[in-house]
């Protein structure tokens, strides 16, 4: 269902953001220049071993006072414990081992979880320096040094991160439960949708922002199928994210995000698409998941004729990069068009799921290319070879050709809409991943 999640933790100053930005800058998956796409450095999809994995940066253990610091440190060691399926603790050789590293693996250790630990600043090549063996004091196993600045044990390091990886596939318990977070700004109407959908009050509804401060799954069986739904704190600008519980509110939605088979993008109707949004949407996009936007509180907005056309207009101008998702206009406070909620989360999941023989897709590539052919550069003409599924949730296709520099984005995107045209691929991102034929014969 989802990718392993990895979350980086320590105290200040060990150098997590360098490795986290190593990790992703060298092995990122992921490239959407699309405006209001770009992760927060707090997030990222990374690949090792073919394995896909979500790394997690907690920015550290922050202790304002030294009163502060054992809350603070449990705090955010319980939000990595919480959200990781392998924990990454990272200490520093050149410090040595402190009472804070002591204090932080405590409290890993109890958790049950894989723990890592990554001894950084291990700045030479060679035999591991013998300031280094005191980490095991720590009782978490193998230890493994690493220069976060320069890459070195890196390799060493994500073996060990990939060997707890949970098996592929494994969270695919039931094969007819379908995950659905609810994603989207603070006061947006997510628990108040939620609710709808169950039924019930199941989770606390107010008009103050930031209410919901957790993930909280909700497993639902009703006429239309098997559900776990997922209400998930609203998402804000990094720069209004002031205390430490939002911060990390942000981060189990993220992890909910990464762990969902679709998302339901909420949208206020009254405010229309803001630059939340576009970041809250992105989140999901990048992630590769299924996504229906959900207009809210439709039931408050004046309208005349044409108005529904012309909101749904300006919603796709403000979500470009999901031009695939369908849009729907609900109340949640009245129940108008909810059930239609359902019948959609079917449908795109169904389409993420869609998988397309060899054959029926090299006909289609064939046809696509006979209507407009590959483009060419300095009189070199693209040279597309055959085309082969790889996967699903999202479809991912990989394309054998001469040269990838020669496959501009605009023939990729003609394309991706030609796939689309011929077999509908709604509400899902689709992957194309290119591959130079004679490169790879040599």
């Amino acid at each position: 269902m989802g990718k392993p999640i990895v979350a980086v933790v320590g105290r200040p100053n060990v150098g997590k953001s360098t490795l986290f930005n190593y990790l992703a800058g060298s092995r990122i998956s992921i490239v959407d220049d699309t405006p209001g796409v770009t992760r927060d450095r707090v997030y990222a999809e990374a690949e090792w071993r073919g394995r896909k994995f979500a790394l997690i940066d907690t920015g550290g253990i922050e202790t304002q006072t030294d009163d502060a610091m054992l809350r603070q440190m449990r705090s955010q060691a319980e939000i990595a414990i919480e959200t990781a399926d392998v924990i990454l603790f990272m200490v520093d050789v050149q410090a040595g081992l402190t009472a804070a590293d002591q204090d932080v693996g405590t409290l890993l250790r109890k958790s049950g979880k894989p723990i890592v630990v990554c001894v950084n600043k291990s700045d030479r090549p060679g035999p591991m320096a013998p300031d280094a063996y005191e980490f095991y004091n720590l009782g978490l196993g193998e230890i493994f040094p690493v220069s976060s600045v320069h890459g070195l044990g890196t390799g060493d390091l994500l073996d060990a991160l990939y060997e707890h990886f949970p098996p592929a596939g494994e969270h695919d318990d039931d094969d007819d439960e379908i995950r659905v977070a609810v994603i989207g700004k603070p006061n947006a109407g997510k628990s108040s949708l939620v609710n709808r959908m169950l039924g019930e009050e199941r989770t606390i509804v107010s008009d103050v922002p930031g209410t919901t401060r957790d993930a909280i799954d909700s497993p639902l069986v009703n006429e239309h199928g098997k559900y776990v739904l997922v209400d998930t704190a609203g998402l804000r600008k990094k720069s209004r994210i002031d205390d430490d519980i939002e911060r990390y509110s942000m981060i189990r939605a993220l992890a909910a995000i990464e762990k969902a088979d679709v998302c339901v993008v909420l949208i206020d109707a009254q405010d229309g698409v803001t630059e939340q949004d576009t970041k809250v949407a992105g989140y999901a996009h990048n992630s590769g998941k299924a996504c229906i936007i959900v207009v809210n509180k439709w039931d408050l907005v004046d309208k005349e004729t044409g108005t529904l056309e012309l909101y749904e207009k300006s919603i796709r101008e403000g979500l470009v990069f999901l031009q695939y998702a369908p849009v729907l206009f609900i109340s949640a406070k009245t129940g108008q068009r909810v059930p239609k909620l359902f019948e959609l989360i079917n449908h795109v999941y169904a389409q993420a799921c869609l998988r397309l023989s060899t054959g029926m897709l090299n006909d289609l590539l064939a046809e696509a290319m006979a209507m407009s052919p590959p483009p060419n550069d300095k009189g070199k003409r693209l040279r597309i070879y055959y085309a082969t599924q790889v996967g699903v949730r999202p479809p991912e296709f990989v394309f054998f050709l001469n040269e990838k520099e020669l496959m501009h984005f605009s023939y990729e995107r003609y394309l991706e809409n030609q796939f689309r045209k011929c077999f509908g691929f709604e509400g899902t991102p689709i992957r194309f991943i290119l591959r130079e034929r004679e490169r790879e014969n040599k």
